[in-house]
């Protein structure tokens, strides 16, 4: 009986959860944009593998072989992103991502500079 009692308190209390992480924060899904572009070497212009691509501080990704990167869904607004590679200054920059339009990006990363 003390089983059925835990299992069914569980249930609920699981439940719970599940209906309380939907607020309402999240914009609906037209209001997406898809995030994609590519990382370069500003000397040499040459493909960055391996950049870490991160959007509004949680969607993040790394660049392929060939510099380039895709998050499918970002919110659409002002969006902040950092790309960073090592050996590379970071770089630090917002842009402006339209519904349903994807937002090309293609940043150029350069050596740090000496203080």
């Amino acid at each position: 009986m003390r089983n059925v009692v835990r299992a069914l308190i569980a249930a609920a209390c699981f439940a719970l959860g599940v209906t309380a992480c939907d607020n309402g924060d999240l914009p609906p899904a037209s209001q997406y944009s898809a995030f994609k572009g590519t990382v370069v070497d500003a000397a040499t212009k040459q493909p960055i593998a391996g950049a870490i691509v991160i959007v509004d501080s949680v969607l993040t990704t790394t660049t392929d072989a060939n510099g380039s990167f895709t998050i499918a869904k970002v919110p659409s607004g002002i969006v902040d992103y950092v790309v960073r590679a090592k050996g590379y200054a970071d770089v630090i920059a917002s842009a402006n991502a339209d519904p349903g339009k994807p937002l090309e990006l293609n940043v150029a990363l350069a050596l740090p500079t000496s203080p």
